[in-house]
Order: structure tokens, then C-alpha cells, then sequence
């Protein structure tokens, strides 16, 4: 298989207390074919110069540097628009790779012919240690997201081509679950790859911690976005609620 280039997209958030981690599982990566596009978003600079010196030794990089924060999901979008990779993986500022995470997703996607592929993944507490597991699908289409997101954001790996059009939505919460309907919803193929390759942060002060946060935007999603009725939207958000706490608890 010909080497493509992977572009690897990681917006900054005042995570200094973990940045330095996740970009290292990043340098020790397998798959040595990467550019790390790194999306610096936050109005505070007085982390920018610890940043750079991480990255040091990363040969194909750009930092992209907002002027005000512009949340999660559009300094993605930014990301994608320099990303010059035929692959885009996603990995956010407290996450961790393992290290062969793009080597075995290229492999699985060019023997399976896919153009979308996620992977299992543990999660993780401040302290590093592990404290669920959760498996990725054979196979996930919009009648199963709808019910139930299963899909990890630094999992994911897939052909930039499919965000020339679809990109991430300015919401403070599941912005890439939305961005995951959308493509489900044009049929693209969505397969995991049940090997633990990444580690994903619990945070307790984590926008996606509050119960709130997640609740309010759930109804975003499917009554704005699918433009479910109340009833309806009501219902999701409970189904959602349900398998997401069977997902993380039980």
C-alpha cells in the first residue's frame, strides 16, 4: 500500500496540564506520514510558547492561531480547510494515542475499502487510570446514531474528501456527533475496528460532563438539526440518555 499522508487535526483549549501527552502519542506514532495541523484557541497566548517547543520535532506541522475562541468544532473546521492529507484523524488536547493507532486504521481501511473508520477506546481519569472500556461497532448507520452516539472523536479516521462539503457545526457539545449524522445520512460506510487504540479523557469539569450542556444540545441536534418534533426530540434525548449511561456505568 502507497503511504498517503494523514492529516492529524488538534485544537488547544487551555489543556496544558495534559497537551504535552497527547502530542507526544502523536510523535510516536508508527505511522511516521502525518502532518499535525494544531488549532490554537484560546485568547490567553501564554501557553502558545511551552506549545511550540513541543512541537519542535515534528517535521510537518502548522499552528493556526485564532484570535478570539472559537469553539472546539470550528477551529476543526479551519483545520480541515489546510489539512493537504488524503486521510483526516481527529485527536483533542487531553487525549492519547497508542502507538500504532494510524498504522492500523490505514491498514484496515484500505483492506476493507472504507472511507470512515473508528476504533475502541478506554477511558481515562485525570490521573491516567483506566476506568471503562468501550467497544467499537462492526458497523454504525443513522438508525443506529440516532439512538445512541458510539463513536469517539480521536477515534476517527476518514478520507478528506468527504468534509469538502460537511463540516463541523459552531455548538459547544456534540458537534461531532452531528457531523457523524451528516454523513451517515449519505450513506457512507462507517466500520470500527475493535482494537484499543486510544484513550479518552473523563473530565469532571469538562464541557461534556455537564448534564445540562449535554441535554440542551441533545435537543439542538434532533429538533433543529433532524427537525424532530418536541415529542419526538424528547423521546431521542431520553433513548440517548438511557444508552449513554448503560455505555459509561453499567
Amino acid at each position: 500500500m502507497k503511504k498517503p499522508l494523514v492529516s492529524v487535526i488538534l485544537p488547544y483549549f487551555n489543556k496544558k496540564e495534559f497537551i504535552k501527552n497527547t502530542i507526544n502519542s502523536i510523535i510516536k506514532q508508527s505511522y511516521k506520514y502525518y502532518e499535525l495541523i494544531l488549532i490554537y484557541d484560546d485568547p490567553d497566548k501564554s501557553d502558545l510558547r511551552y506549545i511550540k517547543k513541543i512541537l519542535k520535532n515534528i517535521k510537518r506541522k502548522k499552528i493556526i492561531i485564532n484570535d478570539i475562541n472559537k469553539g472546539a468544532g470550528l477551529s476543526r473546521n479551519l483545520g480541515i480547510l489546510k489539512a493537504k492529507g488524503k486521510y483526516i484523524s481527529f485527536i483533542d488536547g487531553d487525549d492519547i494515542w497508542k502507538k500504532d493507532k494510524l498504522k492500523n486504521q490505514l491498514l484496515f481501511m484500505h483492506d476493507n475499502k472504507i472511507e470512515f473508520c473508528f476504533t475502541s477506546y478506554s477511558i481515562i481519569n485525570k490521573k491516567n487510570k483506566i476506568i471503562k472500556f468501550i467497544r467499537a461497532k462492526k458497523n454504525i448507520d443513522y438508525k443506529d446514531l440516532i439512538k445512541s452516539c458510539d463513536i469517539g472523536l480521536s477515534t476517527v479516521m476518514l478520507k478528506t474528501r468527504l468534509l469538502k462539503k460537511i463540516k463541523f457545526t459552531k455548538i459547544k457539545t456534540k458537534e461531532d456527533y452531528i457531523l457523524w449524522l451528516k454523513l451517515s445520512k449519505k450513506n457512507i460506510k462507517m466500520m470500527g475496528l475493535d482494537q484499543k487504540l486510544v484513550l479518552w479523557r473523563k473530565l469532571d469539569n469538562s464541557l461534556s460532563s455537564s448534564v445540562f450542556q449535554r441535554v440542551h444540545d441533545a435537543f439542538y441536534v434532533y429538533n433543529t438539526h433532524l427537525n424532530f418534533n418536541f415529542i419526538k426530540s424528547i423521546y431521542y434525548i431520553f433513548l440517548m440518555s438511557f444508552n449513554f449511561f448503560k455505555k459509561r456505568y453499567l
